[in-house]
């Protein structure tokens, strides 16, 4: 496994962790809900971002095929 993808899910469970664990107490604390909110979009942004676009290759995967034009068809 990449080490970019190990850093990546070690910030979502800990942040994840944190924002529960922040948000379960009686008297929740906001500074470490915010912290474990922060650290938790950060690893889901580094997450999408190597994720590849679904339009990425749209010209490639077209399914309408042109067939070429002969000039002397159109006249």
């Amino acid at each position: 496994m990449n080490v970019s993808k190990v850093i990546n899910y070690t910030c979502v469970v800990i942040g994840g962790t944190i924002a529960i664990y922040a948000n379960a107490e009686s008297e929740q604390d906001t500074f470490l809900l915010v912290g474990g909110i922060v650290v938790l979009m950060f690893g889901i942004y580094r997450t999408s971002r190597n994720i590849p676009s679904k339009y990425e290759k749209q010209e490639e995967e077209s399914f309408i095929k042109s067939e070429p034009i002969d000039e002397d068809e159109t006249r």
